[in-house]
């Protein structure tokens, strides 16, 4: 019989949603659980997608995307100096390809002004001077020069680690099986532990119906994934400064993008397929193939010769068409924080502050956490580093001089740092999220096998039982130990 545990709310689902109400739940004194299925925080959507801070122009009015989407965009910037993230404003030019597609961007113009974004107008010979890689078939621009790009598992990491020091207990590897309505709210079921509490939060991303239906027989969402897929281009190709849109539709959204990233990479993608599988974040000739195509015509010359890895990633679409943040009905105290495609990424700190305000408080009375400590000091990161500050690193340590990743210059230091960090590295995919060796040139041909030695030195572990992502992914079967 598994071991049953009290708390006040249980978070299910550990990508952006999930991590960042937590972080924001920590400040008050609450006991909190944190659960997800996955071996590692944000190994959802949070770990595939175009990694933009929308500025919110794009939802329709009346939306809680409209509301939530330049709320959380504004509060981006302060939350990633606060918990060490970076941050980068690279802009966002709209393009138009003619007439019909100018007068949409009078559209979004019009939105923009009535929520206090700022952008302005370009022609296309204009917009030329600064991305010379325009199609000569774009004729307007409409330029919101604000937009920045983050790396989004990295901030929801971070979220996680400022909770877990404030008392959230992070639970992975612990599927939500079922959950039992109970008097005073409602028990959490995972294969090991049950989780209690007066208040769930459902951010379980593609599997939120799923979640919800758990609950009750009257789920008024439907979610079906929508798989993204992209091309990697090597951060020495100078190709795009801003990010490229074209003009959104309803059916494909925001369209096949050129997005320069905050370690110099440039993503291009996605396209935006409906699968019925949960699981199924492959990528496929099709689709690589739409991405190929539809990139020309925005773009001259894109070098996908250039492009080190390919990726897929599935998004939570509805047929809601906007953020589902409320009590299930019949269900009380069962938050749906559901639905959250784009622009969730850039809603998350609004998302997390709305739940709170709007949901949580009125069940229950919300009391300051004076201990809680809500920044974090970003690790050290050799690459960033003057050649003095590398020098005095590698005195006080001398595994920062040894160089595991040639291609993005990653130290040991910096790996055994995130091993025992708060939430820290359990696989070689956890990682390379955090430190990024194997996210260069060379995908990890080099280094990946001397990140997983340092794995198992570092957990005590034998190296067959290190895994590259989830549970049952080991890389070795065995060891020459000669």
């Amino acid at each position: 019989m598994a071991e049953t545990k009290d708390y006040d709310i249980v978070i299910i689902g550990a990508g952006i949603t999930g991590t960042m109400l937590a972080r924001e739940l920590s400040a008050y004194k609450l006991r909190i659980a944190l659960i997800d299925k996955e071996n590692d925080i944000a190994d959802g959507a949070t770990m595939a997608n175009s990694a933009i801070v929308h500025t919110g122009y794009d939802p329709e009015d009346g939306t809680l995307q409209a509301r939530l989407n330049p709320e959380g965009a504004r509060l981006y910037e302060k939350l990633c100096a606060d918990i060490g993230c970076r941050y980068k404003t690279v802009g966002a030019y709209i393009v138009a390809c003619g007439e019909e597609e100018e007068r949409h961007l009078d559209v979004l113009a019009d939105r923009a002004k009535r929520r206090g974004i700022e952008y302005k107008f370009m022609t296309g010979d204009e917009a030329r001077e600064n991305e010379p890689n325009l199609s000569g078939e774009v004729t307007r621009v409409l330029d919101f020069y604000t937009t920045a790009v983050i790396y989004p598992w990295e901030v929801a990491i971070a979220c996680a680690e400022v909770a877990v020091k404030n008392g959230t207990e992070l639970f992975l590897n612990s599927p939500c099986t079922g959950i039992d309505r109970t008097m005073g709210g409602y028990i959490v079921h995972t294969p090991n532990l049950d989780l209690k509490a007066g208040i769930v939060v459902n951010a379980a991303g593609v599997y939120g119906e799923e979640i919800a239906k758990m609950v009750s027989d009257d789920v008024h969402f439907r979610i079906r994934p929508r798989r993204g897929e992209y091309y990697v281009l090597d951060n020495d190709v100078d190709f795009v400064c801003h990010i490229i849109f074209p003009v959104p539709s309803k059916e494909k959204g925001k369209g096949v993008l050129a997005v320069p990233t905050v370690y110099g990479n440039t993503l291009i993608g996605p396209n935006s397929d409906y699968v019925d599988d949960p699981e199924d974040n492959g990528t496929s000739v099709d689709g690589l193939g739409y991405v190929r195509a539809h990139i020309g015509k925005v773009l001259k010359d894109v070098p996908l010769n250039r492009s080190i890895r390919t990726f897929a990633g599935l998004r939570p679409s509805s047929d809601a068409h906007d953020f589902v943040i409320e009590e299930q009905k019949g269900a009380e105290g069962f938050i749906n924080a559901s639905c959250i495609e784009s622009p969730g990424l850039a809603s998350s700190p609004a998302i997390a502050k709305y739940i709170i305000d709007e949901l949580i408080s009125k069940r229950r009375e919300l009391v300051p956490n004076e201990n809680a400590v809500m920044t974090r000091e970003r690790p050290v990161v050799m690459s960033e580093l003057t050649p003095e500050q590398r020098s005095e690193q590698i005195k006080r340590d001398p595994r920062y001089g040894n160089m595991i990743c040639r291609c993005e210059q990653i130290s040991e230091g910096e790996i055994v740092a995130c091993i025992h960090s708060t939430c820290g590295a359990r696989s070689v995919k956890g990682v390379k999220k955090r430190v990024r060796p194997g996210m260069g040139r060379c995908q990890g041909g080099f280094c990946e096998p001397r990140v997983l030695e340092r794995l198992a030195r570092e957990l005590g572990a034998d190296p067959t039982e290190i895994v590259l992502d989830e549970q049952g992914s080991n890389i070795l079967d065995s060891v020459n130990r000669k």
